[in-house]
């Protein structure tokens, strides 16, 4: 049966009557862009790979190198370069991915030995080589059973765990030369696009560094981040040892009926992280003041309020301030470039009033905390909002600019003590592929926005963008201040929230513009076992996104 011809709608609107099965880069190719700079094709708001063969009337839009969407499939496809040239080389050896530190990834061999300089540079050489190759990259639907036999042959261990739990009649593979591994998004259809990495010897492993969305020719000299490091290797070693470091790991222990253990053990040493915390704001015998600060969905209200019971428990009385409180009127608040205003700023909140309570409450004196009525946007005085600081009471304060040194330049140091939250989790999805620790906020963000404040999945998708923007400006500049890191990720955590966030996900449409995320996020959510959210401890962070905590918010 012959094939009718479909309709494309480009960019500008233009409608063209095009051959049923055309690929979407020979499309786009229309457009006359410079296709060196076009990273995958957007199709009714879902991203493919260029090769994509297009079979029904869609909208199309080029993904250029230059965005979010463009950065995340070159990084991918970086892995996967990364992934074929160590097989190349070592393939009896497992590469095995770790977390993300300033612009790279983390990688270790899988081997009793530190991974030495010489084999950094082989593997950098391998990849440069398959990339002037200008090797094709593509992806295949095959059996079941043909993917078994694949994973096996390659030593893919995670993958072929993994299929044990997801059992589809079809797998998607991506292949690069003879190197196969299984599919989690799009990626470029050649690597000769794949031109800017490099690797960099570091701790026992390297990391495969990549350039910034906003600038993909350009590599940034490396700025490390070794408390944030210290804190991921030492929770990785904990997973090792617990035997739980992959999603096939979780999976197993779900099917199995033993995931209540894990889940208190988890709890258990998150609990004992803050406490150590604590003890060590005592060690600090003059600090009066915890600034707590971490990016969006990092539960900072939550470690507030179990760092307060942690600090009652060894003889304090803290107070809790919030730097709500300082926002100024919204006559002094600036404006961004689109002329909004700018409540991410530090300039938004009043400095001036901050510093000059915290001196007087160290002094002894009573204060008057100002409120910020958000209705109106105004900043007002009650003399009924009033604070005083005795001997043994300590204030705890959260917000994201709390370990930026302009935020509380009256105060000496020696009186403050600064935490950085993260969550982040050390499972993988298998070796080669990572747990984005900004998918795992944003899916948390998703159900705490829908059970609290009536916002839809599309929607909190929408602003994503400008909340990871505010991150990047305010928050992950001055992670290396903190005296203290928290890492708030709980590894069972993905497979409770797939239960709320699922069906809000179900909802986006392909007419808007946030599909394409919500069918990543749940084609991510689809490699994890649900746990029934009555398992979760009244006290657990997870609480503050899913409802029912013993807290009060």
């Amino acid at each position: 049966m012959k094939k009718e011809n479909i309709q494309i709608t480009f960019p500008d609107g233009k409608i063209q009557e095009v051959e049923y099965g055309t690929e979407a880069g020979k499309l786009i190719e229309k457009m006359g862009l410079p296709m060196d700079y076009v990273r995958a094709a957007r199709i009714n708001n879902k991203l493919y790979c260029l090769d994509k063969e297009v079979r029904y009337n869609a909208v199309i839009e080029p993904v250029m190198a230059d965005t979010k969407d463009g950065a995340a499939v070159y990084r991918r496809s970086l892995c996967l370069l990364l992934a074929a040239a160590s097989h190349s080389l070592f393939p009896n050896t497992r590469l095995l991915v770790g977390h993300s530190l300033d612009y790279g990834y983390y990688y270790t061999l899988d081997t009793e030995n530190e991974i030495q300089e010489s084999q950094v540079k082989q593997i950098e050489a391998k990849m440069k080589e398959l990339v002037n190759q200008a090797l094709p990259i593509e992806t295949q639907l095959v059996s079941y059973q043909d993917a078994v036999s694949l994973f096996k042959n390659k030593g893919l261990k995670e993958s072929l765990h993994q299929l044990d739990f997801i059992c589809p009649p079809r797998v998607r593979v991506i292949q690069l030369g003879d190197f196969y591994d299984i599919y989690f998004g799009p990626h470029v259809i050649n690597t000769k696009y794949l031109k800017t990495f490099e690797l960099l010897k570091y701790s026992e492993g390297f990391l495969l560094r990549f350039p910034r969305s906003n600038e993909p020719d350009i590599l940034r000299d490396f700025v490390d981040q070794p408390k944030l490091f210290e804190v991921y290797k030492n929770y990785k070693l904990w997973g090792k040892r617990l035997g739980v470091t992959s999603v096939s790991d979780l999976n197993r222990l779900v099917i199995s009926r033993k995931i209540n253990d894990f889940i208190d053990i988890t709890e258990t040493l998150q609990e004992k992280c803050i406490s150590v915390i604590a003890t060590q704001i005592a060690k600090r015998k003059n600090v009066r003041v915890v600034l707590i600060a971490g990016p969006s969905s990092s539960g900072k209200t939550t470690t507030s309020k179990k760092l307060s019971l942690e600090l009652q428990a060894i003889g304090y009385k803290p107070k809790v301030i919030s730097l709500d409180c300082y926002y100024v009127g919204r006559d002094r608040t600036p404006k961004d470039e689109n002329g909004e205003y700018d409540f991410e700023c530090l300039e938004a909140l009043d400095i001036e009033v901050l510093n000059q309570n915290l001196v007087d409450l160290f002094e002894g004196k009573e204060v008057i905390i100002p409120t910020y009525d958000f209705h109106s946007g105004n900043q007002y005085f009650d003399k009924e909002n009033t604070m005083k600081l005795e001997e043994n009471e300590i204030l705890i304060m959260e917000g994201i600019h709390g370990l930026n040194p302009k935020l509380t330049p009256k105060i000496p140091d020696d009186k403050k003590f600064k935490i950085y939250l993260s969550a982040l989790t050390q499972l993988n999805l298998d070796d080669h592929n990572r747990i984005s620790t900004s998918n795992n906020r944003l899916i948390r963000r998703i159900v705490r926005d829908y059970q609290f404040r009536g916002k839809d999945a599309a929607g909190t998708i929408a602003m994503w963008p400008s909340v990871r923007k505010g991150e990047e400006k305010h928050i992950f500049p001055f992670q290396n201040n903190a005296d203290a890191i928290l890492n708030t990720a709980l590894d069972y955590e993905l497979s409770v929230l797939k239960v709320f966030a699922e069906p809000l996900l179900r909802c986006v449409k392909p007419t808007e513009k946030e599909y394409g995320e919500a069918c990543s996020l749940l084609s991510f959510l689809d490699q994890f076992a649900t746990i029934d959210p009555s398992a979760i401890p009244p006290r657990s962070i997870i609480r503050e996104f899913i409802g029912g905590s013993a807290f009060k918010y």
